[in-house]
């Protein structure tokens, strides 16, 4: 169904914000009460293998609600913002034809800037592909990381440019991938809107807190087996340079495993990049004036945040129109 298409807008409930706040809790229990299914928003859950560092919940913490859109391709094949939105498109429409209250949980911004404002990819041509997919990368994980991409592939041209320097970091990439000039064009994305009735929750809290509960996290996440799964995705065969690896916490760990730093530096290193990556979810979060905020440290979590988000989701579930909020 595309936007020009005059069927009534289907309802969409987003659950959004940093890592580490607690998102997919409330995905489930919001689910649990309206009768709702998860639909991940997390750009390195599509990958399969990669389980611990990426936060994916275990079947129990699921509580028997279905969760779509997990697991969806090796860690060496390319997924882009499109196949995503795609995807999404399609489990959106089954759970709207079975009566069911799609929720969207989820952290990468792209994502759902691509579903609720129903960005158009159809224009894309020639290599823009792969732009689109470095600059999802570089949204998601930052300058750094997509120059370190390519250092990896073309070491001369990162030499010569700064890490900032986005747009021509990106092209480099493209003809060391392509092996040709880049297109002079840059691609414009076109906003359609209208095409899914959405709500948008986000969830927040003190920063300083909210960077003990990374910190925390990435313990639990080295406890439970964090620096195996790394090096069992290494044997496999699945270079460090593969955008998948560059993720956090995988990328540090691999590069210990290199022998490049002790297991202790490798560990700061992906608190520190983590605290980083959750102040851009926040600056991406800000920007957009749809979402309702929910202070996790102003209430009774997660009993009071089920309560605020409830009627919203009830009323989106029921065909009703949904109140302007504060």
């Amino acid at each position: 169904m595309t936007a020009q298409q005059s069927q009534p807008a289907g309802p969409v409930l987003c659950i959004v914000g940093p890592t580490a706040t607690g998102k997919s809790e409330l995905g489930v229990l919001v689910a649990k009460a309206v009768g709702g299914e998860v639909i991940s928003a997390d750009s390195m859950q599509v990958y399969r293998g990669m389980d611990i560092g990426t936060a994916k919940l275990t079947p129990g913490e699921m509580a028997g609600v279905p969760h779509h859109l997990l697991d969806l391709v090796d860690p060496d094949e390319r997924f882009t913002v499109a196949d995503w939105k795609e995807r999404a498109d399609r489990v959106i429409a089954r759970l709207h034809h079975e009566g069911r209250l799609p929720i969207v949980v989820g952290g990468t911004g792209l994502y759902i800037r691509a579903l609720t404002e129903d960005l158009d990819f159809a224009g894309a041509e020639g290599s823009e592909p792969v732009r689109e997919r470095l600059r999802a990368f570089a949204a998601e994980h930052g300058n750094e990381a997509l120059h370190r991409l390519l250092a990896a592939r073309d070491p001369e041209s990162a030499r010569r440019l700064h890490p900032n320097d986005v747009k021509r970091v990106i092209r480099a990439i493209e003809v060391a991938e392509l092996g040709r000039s880049p297109m002079s064009q840059g691609y414009q994305w076109t906003i359609r809107g209208g095409r899914y009735r959405v709500v948008l929750f986000g969830i927040t809290m003190d920063r300083a807190r909210l960077y003990q509960r990374v910190n925390t996290r990435v313990d639990e996440m080295m406890a439970r087996g964090l620096l195996d799964e790394v090096r069992r995705l290494l044997e496999r065969g699945y270079d460090r340079s593969l955008p998948s690896m560059q993720a956090i916490g995988y990328k540090e760990l691999a590069a210990h495993l290199a022998g490049e730093m002790s297991l202790e530096e490798a560990v700061a290193r992906i608190k520190q990049n983590t605290r980083r990556f959750v102040k851009r979810q926040l600056s991406w979060f800000r920007r957009d004036p749809r979402i309702v905020w929910l202070d996790r440290g102003e209430m009774a979590w997660p009993d009071e945040a089920v309560e605020r988000v409830l009627p919203s989701a009830s009323a989106l579930a029921a065909g009703i129109p949904v109140q302007e909020r504060e």
